[in-house]
């Protein structure tokens, strides 16, 4: 049994505009409903928890997709609180070494064959697993003029995607830890390698993209509508 985590209590205040990114549509759905449609859809995903603003007066109002269970809670002002409200959130029958998946609402062309690698790589490693793609831009470090100081080595370095899979005891460690220590996390891998633990990479599409801009909403428009074309 897995389950998707979906923290979805942004305001989206870098996108801007009054509609939270996660309900900007793209191919004629709200980019949440997307990505709940990829997680849900596949076999090995048996439900779906959504942490959401209190109030929130554009959810939908799901219960199921796909014939699978989509439960709500609260969330909170730091992408961890509404991971760690999910968590709590979970049904009683997942147990605590069942894997949960994390995924960005704003994040919708997500392939079932990368939840597939996902999924294996997690199931292997005590440590967890996460999508990424390795560093193939050039990296230069500005100075406090926004001046080249340096160009960085690319070797070894990856850009951190969702899903993320850990066992759902180890991520409420992991996350927990963290915030009794008030340190933010940016991402859940981040808190499970605080504990000095070394989760595993699976390369997986690049174009799994996390809308945060106007131009980022424009290709994943792109995207979703090449693929239902084909």
């Amino acid at each position: 049994m897995s389950w998707a985590l979906v923290p979805a209590a942004g305001s989206g205040r870098r996108f801007g505009g009054e509609v939270p990114k996660q309900y900007l549509h793209a191919a004629g759905k709200p980019l949440i409903e997307h990505a709940l449609h990829a997680l849900l859809a596949h076999p090995r995903i048996d439900g779906a928890v959504v942490a959401l603003a209190e109030g929130d007066p554009h959810w939908p109002g799901w219960t199921s997709l796909h014939g699978k269970p989509v439960v709500t809670c609260i969330g909170g002002g730091e992408r961890a609180d509404s991971v760690l409200a999910a968590l709590r959130a979970l049904p009683e029958a997942v147990d605590e070494d069942e894997l949960v998946l994390v995924h960005d609402a704003a994040r919708p062309n997500l392939r079932a064959d990368d939840i597939d690698a996902l999924i294996d790589a997690a199931t292997a490693c005590a440590d967890g697993a996460i999508l990424a793609a390795p560093v193939r831009d050039t990296l230069k470090r500005a100075d406090a003029d926004v001046r080249i100081a340096t160009t960085e080595p690319r070797e070894r370095l990856w850009r951190a995607l969702t899903p993320q899979a850990f066992r759902r005891d180890l991520l409420l460690r992991a996350l927990d830890a963290a915030q009794g220590e008030g340190v933010t996390v940016t991402d859940e891998a981040m808190a499970v390698e605080r504990l000095g633990l070394h989760p595993r990479l699976v390369e997986g599409r690049e174009d799994n993209l996390k809308v945060t801009t106007p131009a980022d909403l424009a290709l994943v428009e792109f995207l979703l509508q090449a693929r239902r074309s084909s």
